[in-house]
């Protein structure tokens, strides 16, 4: 098993910026692909950006245009996603997960393990 936290949400004005992090722990070894994800009220949760655990390769949703950077700490065992140019749209819940399985990286259905989400508000 693999057991998520995430930290960083909060609220922000257009135009601000958070970092999101996420401290994995448990059977790490087995990770390989950790990712987030966001869910709004009433919609579908929505893959943002993904990385290849240990190998620094990152995935972006296109609906991010260049305005978040995910990256990786392997000796803590997180994954941070830092969320610059926010708008109202971004708000959401986000979620880390990881997963054991490669290939579909934004793909929701492909993870087996999800933290509890940290909520990040954004204001016009």
């Amino acid at each position: 098993q693999v057991q998520l936290v995430e930290s960083g949400g909060g609220s922000v004005q257009a135009g601000g910026s958070l970092r999101l992090s996420c401290a994995a722990s448990g059977y790490t070894r087995t990770i390989n692909y950790m990712a987030w994800f966001r869910q709004a009220p009433g919609k579908e949760r929505e893959g943002v950006a993904a990385i290849l655990w240990r190998g620094a390769l990152p995935t972006y949703a296109d609906s991010i245009e260049g305005r978040f950077t995910i990256s990786e700490d392997n000796a803590k065992n997180t994954v941070f996603l830092q969320m610059n140019g926010l708008k109202p749209d971004d708000t959401a819940m986000y979620y880390c997960a990881a997963k054991s399985r490669s290939g579909w990286p934004l793909i929701a259905g492909e993870y087996n393990y999800w933290g509890q989400g940290t909520q990040v508000t954004v204001s016009s």
